[in-house]
């Protein structure tokens, strides 16, 4: 169960599997990680306590200044980065300075490699505050988590700390009118002896009619790569199948990605 947290404001950048060069931003405690979600396959581990941990959390300064620095390190060596994402131990959102963040995070972007996009891995939970959204919508890559279209799965691979309906984040994604990518997981396996799946054919036609109703810019297909709270419990899907499920959003007229 070798789950690991991020130490620094600022990580890598690292090689990702969907977003090439990625200089990463951590908003969130070092020591521990801060999220609304307790995603049974999380990187960052499992979610010991969703309290209030704020004079944990960066203030916005320090943000911009270890991100200056590393961006103007980063100019002075010509290493040229594709995406500055927000992503780090949970759930960027839940940081209160997030939308100023944010506006600080495009005019350095700006400065420095303006070709360079923005972009955010949230798990969508605070879309329905419209501060939140309207940041989300200021970036280049606003990407919003969407695993299954029904309540019952949301609540075994997401584990939710709030109270969340399937049909309410829809209807919140629909909001974005297509300026927004969906990222989905998917996995099997076993959770509390429990059987889970989200690639059976209900599960697949539920989220494709949830994606249709969305029309995302694109939709990220993924499953697991590294290890997760569960351990062995949980299993990778064939990337042949992810494939099959991406070909039929496509169908949709919908780009689609596919990380194994």
């Amino acid at each position: 169960m070798a789950t690991f947290l991020f130490d620094e404001i600022i990580f890598g950048p690292v090689k990702s599997r969907r977003l090439g060069v990625s200089l990463g931003i951590n908003l969130l405690p070092t020591n521990k990680k801060l999220c609304n979600f307790n995603c049974i396959y999380c990187e960052c581990g499992w979610t010991e306590d969703p309290g209030k941990t704020s004079n944990k959390l960066p203030h916005r300064k320090e943000v911009y200044d270890a991100l200056e620095h590393t961006l103007s390190e980063m100019k002075a060596k010509n290493q040229h980065p594709d995406v500055i994402t927000y992503a780090g131990n949970g759930e960027p959102t839940l940081h209160p300075e997030f939308p100023g963040i944010i506006d600080d995070s495009i005019a350095l972007r700006d400065k420095y490699f303006p070709e360079a996009k923005i972009a955010v891995l949230s798990n969508a939970t605070t879309i329905e505050n419209p501060i939140i959204k309207a940041a989300l919508l200021k970036v280049d890559k606003n990407i919003l988590k969407l695993d299954s279209a029904f309540d019952s799965t949301i609540q075994i691979h997401n584990n939710p700390k709030v109270k969340i309906k399937a049909e309410t984040l829809i209807n919140n994604l629909v909001g974005f009118n297509g300026k927004v990518i969906i990222q989905t997981l998917f996995l099997r396996g076993l959770h509390n002896n429990r059987i889970i799946d989200n690639t059976t054919p209900a599960e697949i036609s539920g989220w494709l009619s949830a994606i249709e109703r969305i029309r995302p810019s694109e939709v990220m297909i993924y499953t697991i790569s590294r290890d997760t709270p569960e351990g062995s419990q949980l299993q990778k899907v064939p990337v042949k199948e992810l494939h099959e499920i991406a070909a039929r959003v496509e169908l949709l007229g919908i780009k689609t990605q596919v990380s194994g």
